[in-house]
């Protein structure tokens, strides 16, 4: 089989490019890159784009079911409306040894999962934000936790530490959110890059993408690595699938600066024959 095209869609020169995330009700594909605290979005069928917002630094952020961003700052969660531009701060100061947030996903209840970086590889983790806006912290022990996803039956739970340079899985209880029984999915061997981002197609296997090495993987429910795809540039940060039948699969990547004039921190897409599932909104009220 011959590798798929790799079509780049739009070059903002990321820092860090993160969090691609399909919108069906707009039909447009929204990112960010973090440092810059920027927010994008591209109309999947024309490819126009534009920077719609730039705020404060965003590690990841997801759509509430009322068309509002819930987004995770550093230490803080905030709700941005795209329509107006008007943002309001709902939660802050919520772990003092967070540099910031990182990898966000909600639950099909409304709950978010969120990854963290800590100021030291012990103290970065994951927590959960309840519906009502409380939150507690699942665990700890990571520098940088990364790409999450469910399965498709809801019973279990993927989580990527960056630091470890692993992916777990755990049991997933869609009534209480509880995540129990983590354990090793894969490993990643020397040369193959540190995982971050990923998503699951339709046949849950895991889309990984590899921070230095250039590389999306796809590897199988038994975690066998069953293709390798080269993108033009080292930061592949993450991968989600989107339009009208999420066929097609955006990557984002990341760069050293801004200012940069190379391919670093361009969003791609190609098409590799598989389809993804419609992610969940979030349904955070205070």
């Amino acid at each position: 089989m011959s590798p798929p095209e790799i079509v780049p869609v739009a070059n903002y020169h990321c820092q860090t490019g993160e969090n691609p995330l399909w919108n069906e009700r707009d039909r447009k594909l929204y990112w960010a890159d973090i440092p810059s605290g920027r927010l994008f979005r591209v109309a999947h069928d024309t490819l126009e784009h534009e920077c719609f917002h730039q705020g404060e630094v965003v590690g990841g952020f997801t759509f509430q079911d009322d068309d509002t961003l819930l987004l995770f700052e550093a230490n803080r969660i905030a709700v941005l409306d795209p329509a107006s531009g008007q943002r309001r701060v709902l939660v802050e100061g919520i772990d003092p040894d967070m540099e910031r947030f990182n990898d966000v996903i909600a639950d099909p209840e409304g709950r978010v999962y969120a990854g963290t970086i800590g100021r030291t590889n012990e103290n970065g983790g994951l927590y959960r934000v309840e519906r009502d806006g409380s939150v507690m912290c699942l665990w700890k022990g990571t520098g940088i936790a990364n790409g999450m996803a469910f399965t498709a039956d809801l019973a279990r739970f993927y989580w990527t530490c960056s630091t470890s340079r692993r992916i777990f899985v755990c049991d997933y209880d869609r009534k209480s959110g509880t995540l129990a029984n983590r354990r090793v999915f894969y490993a990643a061997p020397e040369g193959e890059g540190d995982p971050d981002g990923l998503t699951l197609d339709t046949d849950d296997h895991v889309w990984t993408a590899r921070w230095g090495s250039g590389l999306l993987l796809r590897i199988a429910p038994d975690g066998s690595v069953q293709e390798r795809i080269e993108l033009p540039v080292p930061r592949v940060s993450s991968v989600a699938f989107g339009g009208p039948d999420l066929d097609t699969l955006y990557v984002t990547t990341a760069g050293d600066s801004p200012d940069s004039d190379t391919a670093d921190g361009t969003l791609y897409r190609l098409s590799v024959g598989r389809r993804g599932r419609p992610e969940f909104r979030s349904r955070i009220r205070l």
